[in-house]
């Protein structure tokens, strides 16, 4: 049976509609600060449904266009949540961005935006035009894998308790 449009949905159904690991939405969590699903008792994750547009809005800009998650944030910022949730219901489209469209997703010809770097305070400067853009997109992947995995260690670890490396 199908649940009403307006029901809530649990972690397990948005990960299957949006085709994306629980944990994936557990990291978007802590890099976007808009995404707040109701938790009750046992810490359960119940998205409503602007919640769950927002999250389709997020997952195209990332999956379907190439954005950074900075990028993404960038958007959220100038443009607001409604109109990356109104991405996620396909009433938005990205013609619609304007300006901001270079600054957080420059044009393949464009040199490497630094928009796209780190910031000083996140890992040592890289110096501009020295990474390809695909290699700076598969390095921000692996450090967005890495933050991940330190996060399920972290959880997983007693207080006081030392990590144990062989």
């Amino acid at each position: 049976m199908d649940k009403s449009p307006d029901a809530f949905r649990t972690i397990s159904e948005v990960a299957d509609d949006l085709d994306v690991p629980q944990h994936v939405l557990r990291f978007w969590e802590t890099r976007f600060n808009h995404i707040k699903p109701l938790k009750r008792g046992g810490g359960r994750r119940y998205y409503r449904p602007d919640d769950v547009d927002l999250l389709k809005g997020i997952r195209h800009l990332l999956y379907g266009e190439g954005y950074t998650i900075k990028g993404v944030q960038r958007i959220l910022k100038a443009e607001g949540v409604r109109f990356v949730q109104g991405i996620g219901r396909g009433e938005q489209t990205l013609a619609e961005l304007g300006s901001q469209r270079d600054v957080a997703h420059p044009d393949e010809d464009a040199p490497v935006s630094e928009a796209l770097l780190p910031e000083e305070d996140d890992l040592s400067p890289v110096p501009q035009g020295e990474l390809s853009r695909e290699a700076l997109r598969e390095l921000q992947g692996a450090l967005e894998e890495l933050y991940e995995c330190d996060r399920v260690l972290t959880s997983l670890r007693s207080p006081g308790e030392a990590l144990v490396t062989e």
